[in-house]
């Protein structure tokens, strides 16, 4: 096998932004920002708008997630003249 061609797998908190949770996983995705965990370790952390917590499939709700602006756009779009 090649040597330093993969990327570095680690671990990384993933942060919902909408429903302020957070969870700690493996992943190789990079990121510059860092939180320090329930451990007390320091861990690169990956914002994210949209998780199993805050998903409408998932927690049962109906909650509209307009972070884009994509409602608007679609509207405005397909809107019946």
């Amino acid at each position: 096998m090649k040597k330093d061609i993969h990327p570095k797998y680690r671990d990384v908190v993933f942060y919902d932004t909408s429903s302020e949770f957070k969870f700690l996983t493996k992943s190789t995705i990079e990121t510059s920002e860092t939180i320090e965990w329930t451990d007390g370790k320091t861990y690169p952390v990956y914002k994210i708008e949209v998780s199993s917590e805050s998903h409408p499939f998932y927690t049962g709700k109906k909650m509209l997630l307009d972070t884009a602006g994509r409602v608007e756009k679609f509207n405005k779009r397909y809107a019946k003249k």
